[in-house]
């Protein structure tokens, strides 16, 4: 990975790092509030034929965990080309050569 300047480095993982809080902090508050601190008012909705604050504990917090993967590639994908910094740079007929050119095949 290279940067254009030690600017542009330190501002890509301010932005990274500020994207990474922001979603562990939406995470916390899924799986401690809503799984723990909020279980007994959760508890009074149904879902599925389960109560809500059990659903949270047991699987809304996994959920909503893969749902933030998905969004932190997609926003660091696009933070990524931004800095220019991204890896899909390369042409598919290098990317063979460079494949052939290490195994052999």
């Amino acid at each position: 990975m290279s940067f254009e300047s030690e600017q542009h480095a330190d501002d890509y993982w301010k932005e990274n790092l500020r994207l990474m809080l922001s979603l562990l902090a939406i995470w916390f508050a899924v799986s401690f509030g809503c799984g723990i601190l909020l279980v007994d008012e959760l508890n009074a909705i149904r879902l599925g034929g389960f109560k809500l604050g059990f659903w949270f504990a047991q699987q809304g917090s996994i959920y909503v965990f893969l749902a933030l993967i998905v969004v932190y590639v997609h926003k660091m994908n696009k933070l990524d080309r931004r800095y220019n910094v991204h890896e899909d740079h390369e042409e598919p007929d290098e990317f063979e050569e460079a494949l052939e050119e290490e195994f052999g095949q």
